[in-house]
């Protein structure tokens, strides 16, 4: 964490969280606790991290990022 007054540190999570809010939650009637979580783990899990691309990431998606940086690291694991 930084210094007080440092909004940097809390600009990527405020801004996912109002994604999963507009684009997430606001598409269903919840019946209960159990609804809302099934549903928020499948936007996170299935079209977040899936289908959204990340500018920070270079434009691609979380889950192929992952991939990618798995990739190259077992390439270098094999390397040396």
């Amino acid at each position: 964490m930084s210094r007080r007054g440092n909004c940097w540190d809390n600009a990527p999570v405020e801004s996912f969280f109002a994604t999963l809010k507009i684009e997430g939650l606001d598409e269903y009637v919840y019946r209960d606790l159990e609804h809302v979580q099934h549903e928020s783990w499948h936007f996170i899990e299935i079209r977040y991290n899936r289908r959204r691309l990340h500018t920070t990431l270079g434009y691609t998606t979380p889950l192929g990022f992952e991939g990618e940086y798995i990739r190259t690291q077992r390439l270098t694991t094999l390397s040396v």
